[in-house]
């Protein structure tokens, strides 16, 4: 081989980057492949020389470095052995390593790159970005350098120079993460740093920085009692270690949420775009209307939530109801009314969520940031950095943003302020129970009088005077609705020659009502019968009969039920009326109707249909279909449970699933649709049919996804079963409200549920809400701590289920049963009732209910005192709960893993997963499980010296606990008693 080969083949090894490691174990790699670097001596030779810049150090130098005081008597032979070593496992760039004047070094260059040097470019990058202002660009790049720690830097190297090293090391990662969390709580990150700060403070409480911040988290986060705490506990630690009091900055902090001072939200940044920018003062909102009428109300209750962002949150209220009800109108009358309040300025955008095209969060983010005075150069890309960049901005100042006409939470969340002083208003057509904090009104039409008041106001106070009765019947043939009130006095305002009788014949006639209620370009019925008359037949038909359907939108598989037609059929007649713009495509394979062309369906509907049983024919199959579908769901998730074969029988077979993720991808996407079908089919022969859809989709309801939904169907199916006297359908309807209460953690009413489900299964001759309601009744007794009743009534179940042979609700009783006796300390029976269950669900497959079993067998386990153990199964339990999106079972996995960390003496990593727990069950679970969540933290704060933030903790919870009489009341007054509270009161009032 020639020396130009040899050339080209050291090149080629070359192309393969050689990378080293020592911000964790010292490791190396070439590519993606490991290179062995030897023993732990060989590991710290190496760690000297990289971390010494490329410069030599002696061989002196390196002995000291790597045995100090007490080198071996061949030191610097074995110092040359070790480079030998070194060179030969570097291969073909081995020449980094070089001899020189009696030493060594290590000449990276650009062929190799070491961990340290690339996180210090990210960090001097990061300050950089922080200094131009880009405080979102900053936190990404300081998180980018923290990745490359891998634990302990060094790990395993032996040395002075190593321990040097890992001191300095740690350091710097810990000033890193400080300046990483406070650009968290700059750009409005409080509530998630709660918990990275609680275990930071807990492994280095004599930081102050940490403290400092997370006192500052806390506040923000409306936990004022807690960052009071944290001060006095800093302050005792500091004052009993080291003999000092809190630095000046920690004690003005402390001083300033004492007097809630209303800057203390406001980071001052110099360097950001906030203070960059020439912030103008926005004035966007709409005209109100001059004739505005009514809703008192509703103008009084909007007004009061937008009144509390004069204290320490963000207001934010949803006002939801139908098309044409007067939510945009509303919302911009309360908006200029509370504009006083709100001197930083009015945003308004029209997110266009009734439509096929909802406006993009992130164009409407930049518009916003126009809006606040921000060049188009220094509008970042991305939706995550606008929104940061956004709530920075609004930081400290008091705005208003008005949502309207928003499709869901989704497209809202990133539009919020996000901080103190600032309000959000939405408008939606749906009920955004799922929008974390907001306040919620359902607006309804308008009653009698309003309307009547609306109507006087556009025609004239005479003109319906005179004719008061025609007046009335004229809003009513309107439904009330303010919208074709609106159109309806126009046109007679228009018509002087017209009287208000002459009007209400008109509406009196219902196949040209919505003819009739048009004015100048507001125009209802014509347009729609325009269309609807150049339609053929099988479309009028699909027209007609989708029209009756109640839910939001409907899905291409549902709307071939109800029409009783192909999939492939179906699919070409719903386009043909999106093209006609009589129906939308909502998504692909997803049509709705606007809910004043619904309105004109149905009346199509009960015009045209014939013969007229057709429209309840097809509701009836729509139902049909929405049951088997969720038959085929609850056995993929539940495979051998005996409820399936109590279901009412289906003629549609229902889509089948190949796997659980999409299985349970259908129920949460079909949800609002199917419990508006039961709700509707809920009267006559259809009734078991409806409640039975709910028995069937029980774990959407432990999910919280439209929780309250799915309670008032389960409400309204209860009361018309009892209404028919139908007790079979009553007691399940009961059984599905039990599950919700239990879920909302109202344990009361679900025991009252479970027991008069019961009383009417027996009666009905129901083996399915008879058994169920004893295992139900367990669970209560069990939450309320009357563990021998818990074991009457789980034993009961127990055998009720297996002489049905029900495995997954034997299962089910058998963990619950085995939570009663370990509860009582009898943990053998315990454990071998809750290994029972888990060898069921072993068995049938990895389901959501074999997720509730490894929990009931950690709870057993911990209390066993098998620490170990139980954490392996609760965090298997966990792992099913989060792929199974269930945030109850996830945030109580939490709290239970938590329960497991205190037990084995680990208190710091209990409080994360404790604050963890807290996050979860916000706004799923109810009080009793929050307080249950803040006991612990409270435990596990005061394990690691915080004991006035823990007693703050057990204050809040203690406050739950008293409002629902609950005995673990008792408990915490307890702990609350116990010594070294003194001051405590004086810094958590």
């Amino acid at each position: 081989m020639g020396a130009g080969d040899h050339t080209r083949v050291g090149t080629e090894h070359r192309e393969e980057k050689l990378r080293f490691a020592v911000l964790g174990p010292v490791r190396a790699w070439r590519g993606d492949q490991p290179v062995g670097m030897g023993s732990p001596q060989q590991k710290a030779l190496l760690a000297a020389l990289l971390l010494r810049g490329g410069h030599t150090a002696t061989a002196e130098e390196l002995i000291d470095s790597i045995w100090g005081e007490e080198p071996p008597e061949r030191a610097k032979a074995a110092l040359r052995t070790y480079a030998s070593r070194i060179r030969k496992a570097l291969g073909a760039d081995a020449d980094i390593l070089v001899s020189e004047s009696g030493g060594y070094a290590i000449r990276t260059g650009p062929e190799a790159a070491l961990d340290v040097e690339t996180a210090h470019e990210l960090a001097v990058r990061a300050e950089k970005a922080a200094t131009g202002g880009d405080r979102a660009q900053a936190r990404e790049l300081y998180g980018a350098a923290l990745k490359h720690w891998d634990g302990e830097p060094l790990a395993h190297v032996p040395g002075p120079f190593a321990e040097h090293q890992r001191v300095r090391l740690e350091e710097w990662r810990l000033s890193l993460l400080e300046l990483r969390l406070d650009l968290d709580l700059q750009v409005g990150c409080h509530a998630e740093a709660v918990s990275e700060l609680t275990a930071l403070t807990a492994a280095h409480p004599l930081r102050e920085r940490l403290r400092e911040l997370l006192m500052l988290a806390l506040y923000r986060s409306g936990r004022q009692a807690e960052a009071l705490a944290v001060y006095a506990d800093t302050r005792r630690l500091l004052a009993d270690e080291l003999g000092v009091d809190p630095r000046p900055e920690l004690s003005e902090l402390q001083q300033r949420i004492l007097e809630a001072d209303e800057d203390l939200t406001y980071q001052a940044d110099t360097r950001s775009p906030a203070s960059a920018t020439s912030v103008t003062r926005p004035a966007q909102l709409p005209a109100t209307v001059a004739d505005f009428t009514g809703r008192a109300s509703f103008v009084s209750e909007l007004s009061d939530q937008l009144a509390q962002a004069e204290g320490t949150v963000m207001a934010v209220s949803a006002v939801a109801g139908i098309g044409g009800v007067g939510k945009t109108t509303l919302a911009i009358h309360v908006a200029h009314a509370a504009a006083d309040r709100f001197p930083d300025g009015q945003l308004y955008v029209d997110l266009q969520g009734a439509g096929s095209s909802p406006a993009d969060p992130e164009a409407v983010l930049g518009s916003f940031l126009r809006a606040l005075g921000v060049a188009d150069s220094d509008i970042p890309s991305g939706l995550h950095d606008r929104a940061a960049l956004f709530r920075s901005l609004l930081a400290g100042r008091r705005v208003l943003a008005l949502l309207d006409n928003a499709r869901d939470a989704a497209q809202v969340r990133p539009l919020l302020p996000g901080t103190a002083g600032c309000a959000a208003l939405v408008t939606s057509r749906v009920r955004m129970v799922d929008l974390a904090g907001a306040h919620l009104v359902d607006l309804d039409v308008m009653s009698p009088e309003e309307a009547i008041a609306l109507f006087s106001r556009i025609v004239g106070e005479e003109r319906v005077l005179a004719e008061r009765e025609a007046a009335m019947d004229v809003v009513a043939a309107c439904g009330f609705l303010p919208l074709a009130i609106r159109i309806a006095a126009a046109r007679l305002s228009a018509r002087r020659t017209w009287t208000v009788a002459v009007l209400a014949a008109k509406l009196a006639d219902e196949r040209r009502r919505l003819d009739e209620l048009q004015a100048g370009d507001q125009a209802v019925g014509a347009t729609f019968e325009l269309g609807y008359g150049q339609l053929d037949r099988e479309q009028a038909r699909a027209f007609r009969l989708l029209g009756l359907a109640e839910g939001p939108d409907i899905s291409l598989d549902a709307a071939a039920a109800l029409l009783d037609r192909t999939p492939e059929h179906t699919e070409d007649l719903l386009e043909s009326l999106v093209d006609t713009s009589l129906l939308e495509s909502a998504a692909p394979r997803r049509y709705r109707f606007h809910d004043l062309v619904r309105l004109f369906a149905r009346a199509c509907a009960e015009r045209d249909e014939q013969p007229p049983s057709e429209c309840e024919a097809a509701l009836a199959r729509l139902l049909d279909f929405y049951l088997a579908t969720a038959r085929n769901v609850h056995a993929l998730e539940r495979p051998e449970e005996r409820l399936v074969d109590h279901l009412e029988p289906t003629r549609h077979p229902g889509l089948r699933f190949a796997g659980q993720s999409d299985a349970i991808d259908w129920e949460f996407t079909e949800s609002a649709c199917f419990l508006a079908c039961a709700r509707q089919a809920g009267h006559g022969a259809t009734l078991n049919s409806a409640v039975d859809l709910l028995m069937a989709t029980g774990p959407l309801g432990e999910s919280g996804v439209n929780l309250r939904q799915y309670q008032q169907t389960a409400e309204a199916l209860r009361e018309a079963a009892s209404a028919d006297g139908n007790a079979r359908a009553e007691a399940r309807a009961r059984s599905v409200l039990t599950g919700l209460h239990l879920t909302m953690g109202n344990l009361p009413a679900a025991d009252e549920e479970a027991r008069t489900a019961g009383i009417l299964g027996s009666a009905a001759g129901d083996p399915m809400s008879t058994s169920y309601s004893l295992n139900d009744r367990g669970i209560v007794a069990n939450y309320q701590g009357r563990y021998e009743d818990a074991k009457k009534f789980l034993s009961q179940a127990l055998e009720a289920f297996r002489a049905q042979d029900n495995k997954i609700a034997e299962a089910s009783a058998l963990s619950n049963l085995a939570r009663a006796h370990s509860w009582l300390g009898e943990s053998t029976q315990a454990l071998g009732l809750a290994a029972q269950a888990v060898a069921i669900h072993a068995r049938l497959g990895v389901t959501m209910r074999h997720g509730n079993a490894l929990y009931a067998f950690g709870i057993a386990l911990t209390d066993a005192g098998r620490l170990t153990e139980a954490e392996q199964n609760l965090s298997e339990a966990l792992d099913i709960f989060q792929k199974c999106r269930q945030p109850l079972w996830v945030g109580m996995s939490y709290f239970r893993l938590g329960e497991v960390h205190l037990a084995a003496d680990r208190p710091a990593q209990a409080a994360v997963l404790a604050e963890q727990a807290i996050a979860m069950l916000r706004s799923v679970g109810g009080p009793w499980r929050r307080a249950n969540a803040l006991t612990l933290l409270g435990r596990a704060l005061d394990a690691i010296g915080q004991q006035r933030r823990a007693h703050a903790c057990w204050r809040e919870a203690l406050e739950q606990y008293e409002a629902l009489s609950a005995p673990e009341a008792a408990v915490v007054r307890e702990l609350l008693a116990e010594p070294d509270v003194s001051g405590l009161a004086a810094h958590c009032s």
